[in-house]
């Protein structure tokens, strides 16, 4: 049997463990049509949680009710691109009518026009037009449009404004539309605080967290087992404790414990070695680009964290760097933003992501700042 498991950032994988009640709400909302709340979400959590297999996996739900799934990653040119994806929606549908007509001609209230899909001389309609027109379409025939938006926070914000404007209006028409968002939670949070930003303060907040170990623990045992590869309790808890209920590092343990493992039942080298290779896979994959995008005063903070074996006091982290509080806090702030780091009490920050302490550990003579 192929190894089941899939350590690749952003790819479903076939094993997605605690993750059922999002999942599960999401499906009732399409069933209970316009206006239900899981059809406007936001999903946050930590780098590694799993947003954006989650946006890809509530897309494939979708698709499997007959829905249009949209699906894009926030950055400048959002509203031509996804005008551009629903000319093609309406050209794909308009050719699978043509069989009965002539041409496809979608009435829009807005003005008083069209929006025909054929060689016509009439000006290209608007964002409006297009979405009314085929929302109209799909909600004819008992389906609707879902937009899934990764890395929410990185869009401008006018185009943030318009597309909410644009989604805002829809669902005030009844039209079977639904807009899923995911983004890091400090930055996410900073987005709403916007003005320009009203009407998404109105959507569900899904925040996906490390997933409860004994969750890890079962899931990973059966899937073993189903793979007819024996994995014991104690060795199947020492993998799901290696994985800290972290989703992208129970893809790597599976998937290196299974790979050291060979052809017969798991064993404590096997595990030992996959869950030390996974470690490293995790710092590669994760830790070293995330930290090659941060500044010299970013890192150094970060490295006196690691000083620490939990949770750090900004105030320690200001006397280990020679800076003023007040100093130190904007590159909290930062980091935060960021995902690298997260709140663990008043004037206390801890790392979001595990292992991150260790990697900078083992790193630290090349990532202080001079």
């Amino acid at each position: 049997m192929a190894n089941p498991f899939k350590p690749t950032a952003g790819a479903t994988p076939p094993l997605l463990v605690g993750r059922s009640r999002v999942i599960e709400e999401f499906l009732e909302s399409l069933d209970d049509g316009p206006g239900a709340p899981g059809l406007l979400e936001l999903i946050t959590g930590a780098r590694g949680v799993g947003k954006t297999v989650m946006l890809t996996t509530l897309g494939d739900a979708a698709r499997e009710h007959g829905w249009v799934v949209v699906d894009e990653t926030a950055r400048e040119g959002l509203m031509d691109r996804l005008a551009a994806e629903f000319t093609q929606q309406l050209s794909q549908l308009a050719g699978r009518e043509r069989s009965r007509l002539a041409s496809l001609s979608l009435s829009t209230p807005l003005g008083g026009g069209s929006a025909t899909i054929e060689h016509a001389p009439v000006p290209e309609p608007s964002w409006r037009q297009k979405t009314r027109a085929l929302t109209q379409w799909l909600a004819e025939h008992g389906t609707g449009l879902l937009l899934t938006i990764d890395e929410v926070h990185a869009i401008p914000r006018e185009e943030l404004r318009a597309l909410s404007a644009e989604v805002q209006h829809l669902i005030r028409e009844g039209a079977p539309i639904g807009l899923l968002m995911a983004g890091l939670p400090k930055a996410v949070e900073e987005l709403l605080n916007d003005d320009i930003t009203t009407f998404l303060r109105r959507a569900e907040r899904v925040e996906l967290s490390e997933v409860a170990i004994d969750d890890v623990r079962e899931a990973l045992k059966s899937t073993f087992d189903t793979g007819g590869k024996t994995l014991g309790n104690e060795l199947a808890q020492e993998c799901a404790n290696a994985t800290g209920g972290y989703p992208f590092m129970i893809q790597l343990v599976g998937y290196q414990v299974w790979k050291h493992s060979g052809d017969g039942p798991v064993t404590r080298p096997a595990v030992a070695a996959g869950t030390a290779a996974a470690r490293i896979r995790l710092g590669n994959l994760v830790h070293a680009p995330a930290l090659r995008d941060l500044s010299d005063v970013d890192r150094t903070m970060l490295v006196c964290m690691a000083k620490d074996d939990g949770p750090s006091q900004i105030a320690d982290i200001a006397e280990r760097m020679g800076r003023p509080i007040n100093y130190v806090s904007v590159y909290r702030n930062r980091l935060l933003a960021a995902g690298i780091i997260k709140t663990a009490g008043y004037g206390k920050v801890d790392f979001a992501a595990p292992y991150l302490r260790e990697y900078l550990r083992e790193h630290a003579a090349h990532l202080v700042m001079e």
